[in-house]
């Protein structure tokens, strides 16, 4: 009599969740603000903003694929820029220097790699920049 009765329990609750999942569904359905696609779709205005309103067709503009650029736009061919400056200290035997620039007293390091001529301390140069590991050496580097 026992084993009848556990069964009744489990199909009565059984039953009371299957209402209970029924109800829930039906509380979601009423209250569901009509849901579909249409609700869901969100549109991108000329300035990048979000809207809820489609795009005005007469405003369309054509764009070529080939007007499109991805990435940084080319550079134009310019001439790199000259500095001037005068051989601060360099050190021969370790094959490094520094090189002060005229109008700024901007200090760069310069090492022999880098050199076109031969220099010594306190020679007026020409020079580029060009970044490295620590900073802005000087490259190209030969007497003026």
């Amino acid at each position: 009599m026992g084993d009848s009765f556990n069964k009744r329990e489990q199909e009565k609750r059984r039953q009371q969740k299957q209402e209970e999942k029924e109800r829930r569904k039906a509380e979601r359905k009423a209250n569901s603000a009509g849901g579909g696609l249409d609700s869901m779709i969100a549109y991108v205005d000329e300035f990048g903003r979000i809207s809820d309103t489609p795009p005005d067709p007469t405003k369309r503009q054509e764009i070529k694929a080939e007007d499109i650029e991805l990435g940084v736009p080319k550079r134009e061919d310019e001439a790199p820029v000259l500095r001037t400056g005068r051989i601060d200290r360099f050190d021969t035997s370790r094959g490094f220097g520094f090189i002060q620039e005229d109008g700024t007293r901007e200090r760069y390091f310069v090492h022999v790699s880098a050199l076109l001529d031969e220099v010594g301390e306190g020679d007026k140069v020409t020079f580029d920049l060009e970044r490295g590991p620590r900073g802005l050496n000087a490259v190209g580097v030969k007497k003026a």
